[in-house]
């Protein structure tokens, strides 16, 4: 599927602007991995005919990783900086596939000047489905398969989004599994509050291989992700256990992109 995508300033200078942007966040554009993401859920909106733009070189990171790590001034700098760039196109609705970048444009942005409708791309996927706007190709794809979905810190704990990412997947014709630690008892994979760009800490060991521990006791042909970070520690951990032909790690919106054939 060959189509391009605008960006806001090509929108401003044709004096349009999109229904939706599309934030794409620093591991949807710069990780390899994540990019796949990113170009999956591009090609949802595409074929589902939304009007979406992207900031492109405009776009800088949210802040959330320097809050995190304490660095509060210099996460204002930068959010006041894509408030600007934001305010200045009239954005109104945002679509992003990182919890992070979800979590910290709708909730810590509105203090700063930054009102915006942000929508997870579980949440839209979802809705999407239900409009009959995504045939999926009779569920073949995944028919018999075993998926268990890891919920994200900042979509389920932190905005209280679990309902979303499930229903999505209850469409594929597979089996959904929880692990044992859920919903609101989900463990964290082991990179958010900025832990991701740190070395570990002391202890027996790494969250992500415990994490992952749990997913693999499940034998799941497919660990399905939110979140950009989560993919990669638990494929990271999956490949610790010598798993990864047998249980693939992928993100939701790749999932669908698949399903129906995209």
């Amino acid at each position: 599927m060959e189509f391009r995508i605008r960006t806001m300033a090509e929108f401003a200078a044709a004096g349009e602007s999109p229904d939706i942007l599309f934030w794409v966040g620093c591991a949807g554009s710069f990780d390899d991995r994540a990019r796949k993401i990113t170009k999956a859920l591009a090609k949802i909106l595409h074929h589902c005919g939304i009007n979406f733009g992207i900031l492109g070189a405009e776009e800088t990171c949210t802040g959330d990783p320097a809050k995190r790590a304490g660095n509060e001034f210099l996460y204002q700098m930068m959010a006041f900086q894509n408030i600007q760039v934001l305010n200045g196109y009239g954005v109104k609705r945002i679509v992003t596939a990182c919890p992070h970048c979800f979590n910290i444009l709708r909730n810590e942005y509105p203090e700063l000047g930054g009102q915006y409708e942000v929508i997870h791309h579980t949440q839209l996927i979802n809705d999407l489905i239900k409009e009959g706007k995504i045939q999926l190709k009779d569920g073949g794809t995944f028919r018999g398969k075993k998926i268990t979905f890891h919920d994200p810190c900042y979509l389920g704990r932190g905005n209280g989004i679990y309902d979303a990412p499930r229903e999505v997947l209850s469409k594929l014709d597979a089996e959904l599994a929880e692990m044992k630690r859920c919903r609101s008892n989900g463990l964290c994979c082991g990179a958010g509050g900025a832990q991701m760009f740190k070395e570990s800490e002391p202890g027996n060991k790494e969250i992500n291989t415990e994490r992952s521990e749990e997913a693999l006791s499940l034998n799941p042909a497919i660990v399905a992700t939110g979140c950009p970070f989560c993919n990669t520690m638990l494929t990271d951990g999956v490949k610790h256990f010598g798993k990864e032909s047998s249980t693939s790690v992928k993100d939701i919106a790749e999932l669908i992109a698949e399903a129906a054939d995209l």
